[in-house]
């Protein structure tokens, strides 16, 4: 069984890996939370404050009710089951229906080991002087998620935003994924988690399919066309940090505003503006090298 284990050094240090986590978990994982008690579960469960946007949501242990329901981005539904009769009860609580529509974080699950999904994540706690150290085992895929998860939260680290918060940001129509990162003094900015596509089966003449269908397959693109249409005058974020092997970037945050209004209509003005910029960039050659890329300045702030 694949395992990870971490070194929480303190309380902020266990509330930053919930964070973390929040980040990796999905629709359909099962999180159970074990250790003795003052080890730290009921402080990973708040992680919910994180996944909700919302450092005061109240998140009362569910000793008594056995289980808090969320209706987060993905809902949540953590249960206690210390006070488990019989594990039928599960089925009473909501158990299976919590979880095909969300995910569950489940303190005490030795009381119902044999009515938990095989496929669940475990994270076991034990004291270690004033920290703890915090295993992770269970489920591959879920963990290859965490590891991602947790590269992002180095990546910040090594260049100066270990402290920073992070938080969900609605993605694009590719796979990659965007978080907002808020670090102490300083504008927020947008992380892109893009990491390099692996080589499918080759399908034809000799390609597979992100190279028949013209997909970009890390981020070297992005940052060449960004910088390409700034050269142009024009408006691109600018790419503060990066690692483009790993293929995560910090960059600048331009906005919210879009060319919908509040009840989603077009914007006409802002319709047509786009087509002008996108005739212009047209009539203009490519002035980017890509190769000029493996080593990109940081523009700073």
């Amino acid at each position: 069984m694949q395992a990870l284990e971490l070194t929480l050094k303190d309380e902020a240090a266990t509330i930053k890996l919930g964070e973390d986590l929040a980040l990796a978990l999905k629709a359909g994982d099962c999180l159970a939370l074990s250790g003795d008690l003052g080890a730290g579960k009921s402080t990973l469960a708040r992680l919910l404050r994180a996944m909700a946007d919302d450092e005061a949501l109240e998140v009362p242990s569910p000793t008594f009710t056995l289980v808090q329901s969320y209706e987060l981005r993905i809902p949540v539904a953590h249960f206690d089951l210390y006070r488990l009769a019989d594990v039928s009860e599960l089925d009473e609580l909501g158990f299976d229906e919590a979880l095909s529509e969300g995910i569950c974080l489940v303190e005490w699950p030795e009381n119902a080991l044999a009515a938990l999904p095989k496929s669940r994540l475990t994270a076991t706690f034990s004291h270690l002087g004033d920290g703890r150290i915090v295993t992770l085992s269970g489920d591959a895929a879920a963990l290859l998620r965490i590891e991602r998860s947790l590269a992002i939260r180095a990546f910040l680290l090594e260049r100066g935003f270990g402290h920073a918060k992070r938080r969900h940001l609605s993605g694009d129509a590719s796979a990659r994924a965007y978080e907002r990162i808020f670090a102490p003094g300083e504008q927020a900015l947008i992380l892109m988690d893009s990491a390099r596509h692996k080589p499918g089966p080759i399908l034809q003449d000799g390609k597979y399919y992100q190279q028949l269908a013209h997909l970009a397959e890390d981020v070297i693109p992005f940052v060449a066309i960004a910088r390409d249409i700034r050269e142009k005058g024009f408006c691109a974020p600018n790419v503060y940090e990066s690692d483009l092997d790993v293929g995560i970037l910090l960059i600048e945050d331009i906005g919210n505003d879009g060319i919908l209004d509040a009840d989603g209509q077009p914007i006409a003005e802002r319709y047509l503006e786009s087509v002008r910029a996108l005739a212009h960039l047209h009539a203009q050659p490519v002035t980017g090298h890509i190769s000029r890329l493996r080593h990109p300045p940081h523009s700073g702030f």
